[in-house]
C-alpha cells in the first residue's frame, strides 16, 4: 500500500511538472533575439557591427530583417557589407541640425536598413546569420537602441522593439542596444624634455671629442718641436770633416 502510494505521489509530480513546463515554457519569452556584435564602443569612433539574428522556429526561415536607426542619436556614415543570398536597402532621413563627418555637413542621415532573402538564402531553423555594419562617427550618447523587426517565411513577424528597463531586467522582446563610453583624454605628452637631454648630451659628447682631439694635436705640435730642436742641436755638435 505504502508503494502503491509512493508511486501515485511520483506521478503526479510528473504531471504537474509536465504541465507547468508546458505552460511557462508557451509563455515565456524567447531565449535567444537579435543582438548587436560587438555591444559596446567609443563615442566619437567608428567601428564595424554584426546584427546577430538567430532563428527561432522550427519549420519556418528568417527571410526579412529591418533594424531602424534611433532618431535621438544620429550616424553620419552608415555603410552595409554584402551578405551572399541577401539584397539590401537603405532609407534616409533630413536631420537638424547637421552631422558632421570629416569637416562636411550632413543633412541627410540613414534611418532604416532593411536586409531581404533571395531565393532559398534564408537563416533557416537552428541557424543564424550576421549583418555587417560600418558606423561612425558615433554619436555623445550613452546608448544606441536599434528597433529591429525578424520577418519568417510563413509571414510571422517578431518585433525585437522594447527599450531596457530602469531596473536592469531584460524585456520580453529586446531590442538590439549598443552601450557608448566617453573617449579617454588623450594623454598628455611625456618624456618632453628627454630629445632636449639627448641634444645637450650630444653636444658634450661632441665638444669632448673636439677638446681631445684639439689637446692631441698640441702634444703632437710640442714633441715635433722638442724632436727637431735636438736634431739640430746634434747637427751642430757633430765634427767636421778635414779635406
Amino acid at each position: 500500500m505504502i508503494r502503491l502510494r509512493r508511486t501515485a505521489s511520483a506521478a503526479a509530480v510528473l504531471a504537474l511538472g509536465a504541465v507547468a513546463t508546458a505552460v511557462l515554457g508557451f509563455a515565456a519569452p524567447a531565449s535567444a533575439h537579435v543582438t548587436v556584435d560587438p555591444q559596446e564602443a567609443t563615442q566619437g569612433g567608428y567601428g564595424r557591427f554584426a546584427f546577430r539574428v538567430p532563428n527561432e522556429s522550427d519549420t519556418a526561415s528568417t527571410t526579412k530583417l529591418e533594424v531602424v536607426l534611433p532618431e535621438n542619436a544620429p550616424v553620419g556614415s552608415v555603410s552595409t557589407m554584402p551578405v551572399p543570398g541577401w539584397t539590401v536597402a537603405v532609407e534616409k532621413r533630413k536631420v537638424d541640425p547637421p552631422v558632421e563627418v570629416h569637416g562636411s555637413q550632413l543633412s541627410e542621415v540613414v534611418s532604416k536598413i532593411t536586409w531581404t532573402a533571395a531565393g532559398a538564402a534564408g537563416v533557416k531553423p537552428g541557424q543564424f546569420q550576421e549583418f555587417p555594419v560600418s558606423m561612425g562617427p558615433l554619436p555623445q550618447a550613452e546608448t544606441m537602441v536599434f528597433k529591429t523587426l525578424q520577418t519568417y517565411s510563413d509571414g510571422n513577424v517578431q518585433r525585437w522593439i522594447e527599450e531596457p528597463l530602469p531596473g536592469g531586467e531584460e524585456p520580453e522582446t529586446p531590442a538590439p542596444v549598443l552601450t557608448l563610453t566617453a573617449a579617454s583624454p588623450s594623454a598628455a605628452p611625456t618624456g618632453a624634455a628627454a630629445p632636449q637631454a639627448d641634444d645637450d648630451d650630444d653636444d658634450a659628447g661632441s665638444d669632448g671629442v673636439a677638446t681631445g682631439l684639439a689637446v692631441a694635436g698640441l702634444v703632437a705640435g710640442v714633441g715635433g718641436l722638442l724632436l727637431g730642436g735636438l736634431a739640430f742641436s746634434r747637427t751642430r755638435q757633430a765634427p767636421t770633416s778635414r779635406e
